[in-house]
């Protein structure tokens, strides 16, 4: 490379360092040479200054920065070496290449010592004056660039001791005897260890004694990559803590010479000598607790704390087969309670939710060693009795059942008593199959009530009058569309800090030509039975819409609208329907919300969650409806496009009093909150209630504290009343 091709290069590496083109400044008394200086650098697009004298050339240094100076020792009014003693002074980053024509050597030595880069003789060659200036620019590129690098260095540094002392997980090293070599300050917070006590302690102090087996997998990883240990969960100890042990998530992988030095490097060898492992470990004591609380629920029932109708069912599976195993028998009792609708409906919710579980309580109490009483619905509970010698076991359990409902039941300042009519279906005398069972203990409970109530029977084939009822019922239900018979209600959902309604969800009503107006608990289970329940959603859908585009036209529609839908019709290309129904009623998707139920994924997860998608990205919002009481799985939630949580009312129920707490409820507010999703609570009641909701972090809120199931009209009467 000759020197201008160096030169140039130089002056680049300057330029790229400080984003500026270098700076020089040319100082000699005789104008030949100066002019001479700046014709020479001038094709190398420096920025040139010259100066004459001394007393310019501190004037420029004064109020400019160079990179370099180009000084003749001799000047007029000063000596080189002042002006060098200023810009030790002043000006320390200016690098000075002496040009003399002294040969003194003292003078060269005095330029030296005051951190000239070179000192020329004049005259000079010109090829030696551009080396030299290539050579300082070049010391100047390196010099900054390795500042820069110096400065990235320390910045990072600083932030990974930022990051990993800041960090939610404990981040830590152990050498490969299992010693920890590294820990981050989380440690502290969580365990109550600081790191001096832990640095060079074997990991087995922090470990369970019943997780050390795991854990020695674990500590001692040497896998990495998508081998290396990966959400294994362990139990660790806490130093002067005052709850129980932690669980921990422990993520592992044995890191490489080139990543935390985990692994030292040898040239010689494919792969380095294995010398410790890192490890970050997450606490989720929370997160187990609240999985653990919503995993319990979708199999008990949250009011009695019994076994719910899919855990009863699951047990029932079992016993059928482990007696036809042992070819033995077994009982499925239907147990309804006797007027409680009355009761429930004359002393309140609140009243008859106390009565459940004092029922419940009894019920237990009667229970034999293996038996499983569940509810599974309203006043429904049911039984299963295994290893029976013959028919008198379940009639001596069923007797002291309604043995037990004859005391009084004692509630707030009331007293009253309920009975039960008992239904019993046996294996293998009178059914296979636990549908066999259950329906026949139901039809056994119906023959019960039809004959005066307040005593138990078994199941005879012969029996068919209790089924009359909900046969009269659904070929009613058949009709009820042909004779205009449904109605559509609305729920208002209200904002607790506004008292704005910002929603409501429809309801159908079934006014019943004999028994009145029905509620759609008391006539869709039949519906979904029956193959009617589309047909009916058909309608139910095309009422909704008609209200919602009513509103729309006068300006007062709710922001948001939801209707509850059955797994039948989402297999039945609900998505489709749906969208065009908004077309043909110009309406936006983003008003629409549907409710589905935990348990929508069972019969056909791939098919309901592809569906949920399509209406998700629609634009129709989707919520899952009393949430935590169904009992689908926790993994098939997760793939929803779930955009509202609904707090059921069975929790709401449980705040009965000031410093109630609810821990599924804060559960399931945290659930919410982490995945971003909307909430709202229903069945809220009183201003206890509400006050703990919103306290928590639930606003919006439905229930009759605020608003009953409206008509359209009455719900018109509101809007009108809140508009602007």
């Amino acid at each position: 490379m000759n020197a201008a091709h160096s030169l140039n290069f130089a002056a680049a590496l300057i330029g790229d360092a400080s984003d500026s083109i270098p700076k020089i400044l040319l100082v000699d008394d005789e104008p030949r040479i100066l002019s001479s200086l700046h014709e020479l650098l001038k094709p190398y697009n420096f920025h040139l200054s010259t100066a004459s004298c001394g007393e310019d050339a501190l004037d420029l240094l004064a109020h400019e920065k160079f990179d370099l100076a180009l000084l003749d020792m001799r000047l007029p009014d000063m000596s080189g070496l002042d002006i060098m003693n200023v810009i030790r002074t002043d000006s320390p980053d200016t690098d000075v290449i002496v040009i003399s024509g002294n040969s003194d050597i003292d003078s060269a030595i005095g330029a030296l010592k005051r951190g000239a880069f070179d000192y020329l003789r004049k005259p000079y060659a010109k090829e030696e004056l551009l080396k030299t200036v290539d050579n300082v620019l070049k010391q100047r590129a390196l010099a900054e660039k390795h500042r820069r690098i110096t400065m990235q260095l320390e910045n990072s540094e600083k932030n990974y001791r930022y990051l990993v002392d800041n960090s939610p997980d404990i981040i830590y090293a152990l050498n490969d005897d299992g010693k920890f070599t590294f820990v981050n300050n989380r440690v502290q917070q969580l365990l109550g260890y600081t790191r001096e006590e832990l640095i060079g302690k074997h990991y087995s102090v922090l470990v369970h004694d019943e997780d050390l087996e795991l854990a020695r997998y674990v500590f001692q990883e040497r896998r990495v990559g998508e081998r290396a240990s990966h959400n294994i969960e362990l139990r660790l100890k806490c130093h002067k803590a005052k709850g129980g042990s932690l669980t921990f998530e422990n993520s592992l992988l044995t890191i490489s010479f080139n990543s935390m030095g985990m692994y030292l490097s040898d040239e010689k060898k494919k792969s380095g000598e294995y010398f410790g492992t890192y490890g970050v470990a997450r606490d989720i004591t929370e997160r187990k607790r609240a999985e653990a609380l919503i995993t319990y629920q979708a199999y008990h029932d949250i009011l009695t704390d019994l076994p719910n109708r899919a855990l009863f069912k699951d047990r029932l599976g079992l016993s059928i087969i482990q007696s036809r195993r042992n070819e033995t028998r077994l009982a499925v009792m239907f147990i309804d309670l006797d007027r409680f609708k009355l009761i429930n409906d004359t002393m309140g919710h609140v009243t008859g939710d106390e009565l459940l579980r004092q029922v419940a309580a009894r019920l237990k109490g009667c229970l034999r060693r293996g038996d499983t009483l569940a509810r599974i619905g309203g006043d429904e509970f049911i039984l299963l009795m295994t290893d029976l010698k013959d028919r008198q076991d379940a009639v001596e359990v069923a007797e002291k059942f309604l043995r037990s409902l004859q005391q009084p039941f004692f509630l707030g300042s009331n007293e009253t008593q309920i009975s039960a009519s008992i239904g019993i279906a046996l294996y293998p005398d009178d059914g296979a199959s636990i549908d066999e069972l259950i329906r026949y203990a139901d039809l056994a409970m119906y023959h019960v009530k039809a004959q005066g109530k307040n005593g138990h029977g078994f199941y005879d084939s012969s029996m068919v009058d209790a089924s009359h009822q909900k046969l009269a019922l659904e070929k009613d239900l058949r009709k009820a569309l042909e004779r205009n018979e449904l109605e559509m209600y609305y729920q208002p959902q209200i904002d607790s800090a506004s008292g704005r309604i910002v929603g409501a969800e429809a309801l159908m009503r079934w006014n019943h030509p004999v028994r009145g107006l029905l509620t759609p608990g008391e006539f869709l289970p039949y519906a979904e039975e029956n193959g009617l329940i589309v047909p009916i959603s058909d309608w139910m859908l095309e009422a909704t819409l008609r209200d919602l585009s009513a509103w729309n036209e006068a300006g007062i529609s709710p922001s948001r609208l939801s209707i509850n839908l059955s797994p039948q019709c989402l297999e039945r290309g609900f998505p489709r329907k749906l969208k065009d129904a908004l077309l043909h009623r110009d309406i936006t998707p983003n008003q629409m919300e549907i409710e589905i139920t935990e348990n929508i994924c069972i019969r056909n997860p791939g098919l309901a969650i592809e569906q949920l998608k399509m209406l998700s990205m629609s634009g129709v919002s989707v919520a899952i409806d009393d949430f935590g009481t169904g009992y689908s799985s926790l993994a098939y939630l997760q793939r929803l496009p779930i955009h509202t949580i609904k707090i059921d009312q069975s929790f709401v129920k449980g705040i009965v009093f000031d410093g109630a707490h609810s821990p599924i409820i804060l559960a399931i507010i945290s659930i919410a909150k982490e995945l971003g999703l909307n909430l709202i609570a229903e069945g809220v009641e009183t201003e206890l209630q509400a006050s703990y909701l919103e306290n928590a972090g639930c606003s919006i809120m439905q229930g009759f504290l605020y608003h009953r199931p409206l008509s359209r009209q009455g719900l018109t009467q509101l809007l009108v009343q809140q508009a602007p």
